[in-house]
């Protein structure tokens, strides 16, 4: 487009691949960044530890002020008026200081954990009318797997959730739960949030403290922490925009603990900054986790592996997230002698995922992949005890 384009987005790929300049509204500031969000968050970092900088030597210069006045002005000499003029300078320049908006502050406890095996899927089918969402699909999740659900809108991905979940069941196949199972469901829906009731009665449930398993913290200090002052925690949720809606329903989802946390487009109306902390909870996150985002940053960032609805109850399961689907895609063109534009539609179509080629390991290949997880225990103790030496000054 040869135009000119202004653009509101919190899709970092988005962003990163159209735009050559950033604007960006901070404290009542615009400023602007040349380039990509890239190059953005560079050049961001720089100038938020240089402001730090700046503050921290401004604040001790402050200080030393402060104690000088207080000790009392030895004489009205012109010199010392001075002082206390530009110290009541300083004091101004403080109180006017804008600080940056807190970050939410995400804490999941994964609390006892769930039996190996998670769910044991076998053959399942199911259907909506005359429409197909779900066609001989098998597969075994394991705990501590981080699966991404992949496809549009309308396809499945709710209902896989569900039945995986046991509150639906397929027309036909079996479902099999592991045991000492703890979900957290977070709704696209939000329909677990009541439109009449206030925030602090949606996370307190008539109590004063929030118990997560290993800390215990007061209703107005967890509110607080998830960005909502306490002048709102009457404010009934009605009254929320989106992305405060989110971060509520993020709030009620982290107040307790569990082993598996099934995420279902948890990353609409949430802003860069909050996503990136979700990012960062959910990969040190020890439970399993399902995630349904249209977010392909965020689905690379902490999926394992994926399931890919290419329509018609067809599953398509791979390791990796999104770029990891996009590079299959490309190389299933590819070896077939297919473009994207051979076919009527600029989708790929794949009528089965029987028809695609998948190499198994070897026997030998699965003895040693079942010797990686402890050759890496091995090599991070070795790893630790070399780090333990080398910081030794003797």
């Amino acid at each position: 487009f040869n135009g000119s384009v202004l653009l509101v987005t919190h899709d970092r790929t988005f962003l990163d691949k159209t735009v050559n300049k950033i604007l960006e509204l901070d404290r009542g500031a615009i400023n602007i960044y040349p380039g990509s969000y890239v190059k953005y968050q560079e050049l961001k970092t720089k100038e938020l530890l240089d402001e730090d900088k700046a503050n921290k030597l401004f604040d001790k210069v402050l200080a030393q002020e402060e104690a000088w006045i207080r000790k009392g002005i030895e004489a009205r000499r012109t010199r010392n008026e001075g002082r206390v003029r530009r110290l009541e300078q300083l004091r101004t320049e403080r109180i006017n200081r804008r600080e940056r908006i807190g970050k939410v502050n995400f804490q999941l406890e994964s609390g006892k954990l769930s039996g190996k095996i998670v769910a044991d899927i076998k053959n399942i089918h199911h259907k909506y009318d005359d429409k197909t969402i779900l066609q001989d699909f098998t597969t075994t999740i394991m705990r501590g797997d981080k699966i991404g659900l992949i496809g549009p809108n309308g396809i499945g991905k709710s209902t896989l959730l569900k039945i995986i979940l046991g509150h639906m069941q397929p027309d036909c196949g079996s479902v099999k739960l592991g045991t000492k199972l703890d979900v957290a469901y977070f709704d696209q829906f939000r329909e677990q949030l009541d439109d009449e009731a206030t925030i602090q009665d949606v996370i307190s449930q008539g109590q004063d403290y929030v118990d997560t398993g290993t800390r215990r913290v007061h209703i107005a200090t967890y509110l607080e922490e998830f960005l909502f002052e306490p002048a709102r925690f009457r404010s009934q949720v009605k009254s929320l925009s989106g992305g405060e809606r989110n971060r509520l329903l993020l709030a009620r989802l982290f107040s307790k603990s569990a082993n598996v946390l099934v995420l279902d487009e948890p990353t609409n109306d949430l802003d860069i900054e909050t996503l990136e902390l979700l990012e960062d909870m959910l990969i040190n996150y020890s439970g399993t986790v399902f995630l349904v985002s249209h977010d392909r940053t965020f689905l690379d960032n902490v999926v394992t592996h994926s399931y890919v609805f290419l329509g018609k109850g067809e599953i398509l399961e791979i390791a990796g997230g999104y770029s990891d689907w996009i590079n299959y895609k490309n190389n299933y063109l590819l070896e077939t002698n297919k473009t994207p534009n051979s076919t009527k539609s600029n989708k790929l179509e794949i009528t089965t995922t029987n028809n695609i080629k998948v190499n198994k390991l070897s026997y030998k290949e699965n003895k040693e992949l079942e010797q990686i997880p402890e050759l890496i225990i091995k090599l991070e103790e070795e790893q630790l005890t070399i780090t333990n030496q080398l910081s030794t000054p003797n």
